[in-house]
């Protein structure tokens, strides 16, 4: 009976622990949208909330600008269409690995007209506070 108890006890938790991770992947495919939106909106607050003080970022034409970089170019892009798709998240403990595609058509935050498609990666990592942040972030052109 004691055996019998003991597994039912470890099967209850492994199924508790699918769903808990079921809930972090929602959870961050949830703040990829937030972000998206907030970009597209043009807020950087919003964003700024999302990445880390330390975050890392690589964009498609190979630059690597600053967290304060990255947030100046949220503030003064204009979007007709920001919007991402094929969200796929992966977890591993306190980290977590987004991947997906994003479409933007509009005017960059350098001035530039943009009309593409990109594949992205982010790294999201929970924080001391409990609370998920970008960690990193890199993108690359895709074909269509």
């Amino acid at each position: 009976m004691k055996k019998v108890l003991l597994g039912f006890i470890v099967v209850l938790m492994a199924v508790a622990a699918q769903a808990q991770m079921g809930g972090v992947e929602k959870a961050i495919a949830g703040l990829e949208q937030q972000w998206v939106a907030a970009s597209k909106a043009g807020n950087a607050d919003g964003v700024a909330a999302l990445l880390a003080d330390n975050f890392v970022n690589l964009n498609s034409d190979g630059t690597t600008p600053s967290r304060a970089q990255t947030l100046e170019m949220v503030k003064k892009g204009k979007w007709e269409v920001n919007q991402i798709s094929d969200v796929k998240v992966t977890t591993f403990g306190n980290t977590a690995i987004a991947t997906g595609a994003w479409y933007g058509k509009g005017t960059g935050g350098d001035g530039k007209a943009v009309d593409s498609h990109e594949r992205w990666v982010d790294t999201w990592m929970k924080m001391s506070s409990g609370k998920w942040q970008c960690i990193a972030s890199a993108s690359a052109p895709a074909k269509m």
